[in-house]
Parts: structure tokens; sequence; C-alpha cells
């Protein structure tokens, strides 16, 4: 079994804790300044993981935007962009939506042992179907990720799979930009929800980087003795 990659946890918020707002639009978070430097995050990384949830919702196409970044990965010999990754229970999955049918590169779908038949009978023309457990176990996902040659591993959202992530202990890095303004509504999906996670009063997480982009802030946290020290 190979070690699993290293984790980085990204996403952005609102100043009260959502990762988005109740209609069914897409609520922008950041700026362009900041989407430059995700894009730049995403180049570096050999996969980019989103759940089954976002890629209805927001039907993400998961692409390394800036041709210099695709041209540079393709000059190392990989893939213009990482291999994309979901995480589904049920399996029921558009095989039309953009994280399928955009972008020159490997997709993944880890899927609970019950409906592992049924989502390649949907998806197999598309993606490469993997048993992920019953349920999907997210560190046998990661461990199975290495085995595949996966050393460093971008986790997009949404909130469930940030938890899954968290509460299991499996995550080195976190980056979270915080946006000038409040959703406040109850019903929008929040950035975690309820668990036990390995960071409380007792054991706080290491502030690594704050910095401001534009009106946005970035905040990098270090969860493991993994995380690269400058």
């Amino acid at each position: 079994m190979s070690e699993r990659p290293y984790t980085l946890l990204s996403c952005a918020l609102s100043l009260d804790g959502y990762l988005g707002s109740a209609a069914p639009r897409r609520l922008e978070l950041s700026n362009d300044a900041d989407f430059d430097r995700v894009d730049a995050v995403r180049a570096s990384c050999d996969a980019i993981l989103v759940g089954a949830t976002t890629v209805r919702h927001d039907n993400p196409r998961l692409l390394v935007r800036s041709q210099a970044r695709r041209d540079e990965r393709a000059a190392r010999g990989l893939a213009p962009t990482p291999i994309k990754v979901t995480v589904t229970e049920c399996g029921e999955l558009d095989s039309n939506a953009d994280f399928f049918a955009t972008g020159d590169t490997e997709k993944l779908v880890y899927c609970t042992s019950s409906r592992v038949a049924d989502a390649r009978s949907r998806l197999g023309p598309v993606a490469t179907v993997v048993d992920g457990g019953q349920p999907v176990k997210m560190r046998r996902l990661s461990e199975d990720l290495g085995d595949r040659g996966v050393n460093k591993l971008m986790v997009e959202g949404g909130g469930k799979v940030h938890t899954q992530f968290l509460t299991g202990n499996i995550a080195d890095e976190l980056q979270l930009v915080v946006a000038p303004f409040f959703v406040g509504d109850s019903r929008a999906p929040r950035f975690v929800s309820d668990g036990r996670f390995p960071w409380n009063p007792e054991r706080r997480a290491q502030l690594a980087e704050v910095r401001q982009i534009g009106d946005v802030v970035l905040l990098r946290y270090a969860l493991s003795k993994r995380f690269p020290i400058d």
C-alpha cells in the first residue's frame, strides 16, 4: 500500500461560514486574483476531488485555466489538468456533466460497493468507477489514489467531503478564503457539518499564512507534520 497523498483542502466561504447561497445559482465568493491563485494550486496537484453534490449542483469543469500552466505540465509529461475525482453514494451522476465531458485527463468515481455495478453501467464509458467500500471511506479512497501514483491531492468540497477528510484526520493543509460579506441563510450549505474534529479548544490548528488578495483574505493552516515549512 502506497502512502496516502499530501492532501490540501481548499474552499471559499462567507463571513458567516457558508459555501454558497440557498438559491440554485452559484454564489461567487472570491475574485479574479484568487481564482488565478487557485488555478496555480490546481496545476501543482496530481488530482482534484469534489463530492457528487458539487458535480450535480455546480457542474464544475475542474480544469487548469492558464495555458502557460497547462503547457508547463505537458512539458513535464503530465496531462494538462490533474486527474478528476468524485465520490458518490448512489452513483447517479450525469455522464454529460462538465466533470466528465471536459479535459483530456483521467476521471475517477469512488462509489459505495452496493452501487458499483449501476455506476459502471452509467459512467463506464467516461470514467473509471472504483469500489470505495460500504460506505465510501475517505482513508481507503486516499490510499487507493496513492497506489495510482497521486502524490498531491486537492479537495475542493463540498461541505460533506471537507467534514469527512477533517474528522478522519487525513488532511495536511487547509486553505480558506473568506469573502467580505454574509449569506445569512441557514438553508445554505456550510463549510463543514457536525463532527468530532481533531482540532478543538485543546488542540488548535497552526495558522501558517495570512494573505490579503484584493477584498478577500487567504488563511492557510498546517494540519499535519507533512505541511512544508518555507
